[in-house]
């Protein structure tokens, strides 16, 4: 019977020690968190979206435009068959 007594001061010791309050103080505000700027303009149009500058739609709009306008400066060279 002791060691059930035992066991359940432990439990309750440890339940207390982890809800405890930290003695530490809390900073007031947080340090903003610096977020390197993209270097491509797909890194900006997923900044953008993420900020919820822009919506999902205007986002693959912008990333179709951007795959024409690759297309037409370097276009893709397809190996011919082996005939």
């Amino acid at each position: 019977m002791a060691i059930v007594v035992l066991l359940w001061l432990a439990a309750i010791a440890t339940a207390v020690w982890a809800l405890w309050p930290a003695s530490a103080p809390v900073a007031d505000s947080p340090e903003p968190a610096v977020t390197p700027e993209p270097a491509s303009l797909e890194g900006v149009l997923v900044a953008q979206l993420i900020r919820r500058e822009i919506t999902p739609a205007q986002y693959r709009h912008a990333l179709g435009r951007l795959a024409e306008r690759d297309d037409q400066r370097h276009p893709m060279s397809v190996p011919r068959d082996g005939a």
